[in-house]
């Protein structure tokens, strides 16, 4: 008889991406839900990838990360934020940015240190604090603007907070944080010895007027945190999972304790590709025009729906209320909604609600609008119905 084994995460399922994804397939419906772009990458890219390959750059690399690659992201990160980080000790690549999220708070909390979340959240955030035995302080976005409450954030701040984690772009709800918000997080962990994980994957995708205000930039956060982002989100290539984090010499040296038992090293011949394809900067310099038209060209579409469309600054989301909906099915709660959308009108979204702890409902679902034009009119096309 297998022995039974006490769960260590006793509130997770089945997450609501799956649950809408598959649903999606049965039903032949355009999938909005899921974050992933249904076109292909640069030739280029692939390419260079493959180049490596053929050249034999198949072993092992550095636990570090291919030295290339490590130096083009420390070029990269100087150019546009005005910090250099040593390619030697402060940039490590990853398998992704999840598993860069989980080194950071592995590498930082012990059982009984306080980690602040701001709700709603990345869905690997909260596990991975459980998994660290930590204690996940949940703080609530405003909800609407999804804008920080700093009120709310200090007091949730203890002699107990080990750190905080901040995503901006944000997802799920598009938004970017400002400049003056960044120094208010700034002033408020100035003095303390509270970290900070700053997700910064949709770094890439921010829209006019607004622009990406790394942690990088601000002197009294970059010396506390560990900054992360994703060339999956940037180059088009969410399967291939490679990221890195950029982080102080001390803090880099702990998250490579973790992240060398962990997954010890990342694919070769992709990183020697990833390298050689940034060499060139237009490619995410050109990121965000690529992405406002497509964001545009949805907005346009939704607008003929009764749906309220909310701010959509950053990232390739866009939120929308449902309670202005002419429709019964409005009443129905958001993850109800939603499958009845993918179910009857044939468009998969993903119910704001998923991205909370406790479910909090508050009338808006969203769509992911990385898709071919030809996929975001058909799905136009049936919501129009709306």
């Amino acid at each position: 008889m297998t022995p039974l084994l006490q769960t260590k995460l006793p509130k997770i399922g089945t997450t609501i991406f799956t649950v809408m994804s598959a649903l999606a397939q049965e039903k032949n419906a355009v999938n909005l839900g899921q974050g992933f772009p249904d076109f292909n990458c640069d030739p280029a890219l692939v390419q260079a990838v493959s180049t490596a390959m053929t050249k034999g750059l198949n072993q092992y690399p550095s636990m570090l990360g291919v030295w290339e690659l490590r130096e083009k992201i420390s070029e990269k990160i100087n150019a546009l934020y005005g910090t250099r980080y040593d390619p030697m000790t402060q940039i490590t690549v990853t398998a992704g940015a999840t598993q860069a999220i989980l080194n950071a708070v592995l590498a930082l909390v012990r059982v009984g240190d306080e980690v602040i979340v701001l709700e709603p959240c990345y869905d690997s955030y909260i596990p991975n604090i459980d998994m660290a035995g930590g204690t996940v302080i949940k703080v609530p976005l405003t909800p609407g603007t999804f804008r920080p409450d700093f009120q709310k954030i200090s007091a949730a701040t203890t002699s107990k907070t080990r750190a905080i984690i901040v995503n901006s772009p944000h997802n799920p709800s598009a938004t970017v944080w400002t400049h003056e918000e960044m120094k208010k997080l700034e002033d408020m962990l100035s003095g303390t010895d509270i970290f900070l994980i700053s997700d910064e994957v949709y770094e890439h995708m921010v829209y006019e007027p607004r622009k990406h205000l790394s942690a990088a930039s601000y002197k009294g956060l970059a010396e506390r945190a560990f900054i992360i982002s994703s060339f999956g989100k940037t180059y088009h290539v969410t399967g291939w999972k490679v990221a890195y984090c950029a982080a102080p010499p001390s803090l880099t040296q702990e998250f490579r304790k973790v992240h060398q038992f962990n997954v010890f090293t990342v694919n070769t011949p992709v990183q020697y590709g990833l390298a050689e394809y940034m060499k060139d900067p237009l490619p995410y310099l050109e990121l965000p025009a690529f992405y406002q038209r497509k964001r545009d060209l949805f907005r346009k579409g939704l607008e003929k729906t009764h749906f309220k469309l909310l701010h959509s600054e950053g990232t390739y989301f866009q939120c929308v209320r449902i309670d202005e909906l002419k429709v019964a099915e409005k009443n129905l709660s958001e993850s109800d909604f939603c499958i009845w959308l993918t179910s009857e009108i044939g468009v998969a979204a993903i119910p704001m609600s998923a991205f909370y702890a406790d479910g909090f409902d508050q009338r808006v679902i969203r769509f992911c609008f990385a898709k071919k034009d030809e996929t975001l009119n058909t799905a136009l096309g049936r919501l129009a119905k709306l």
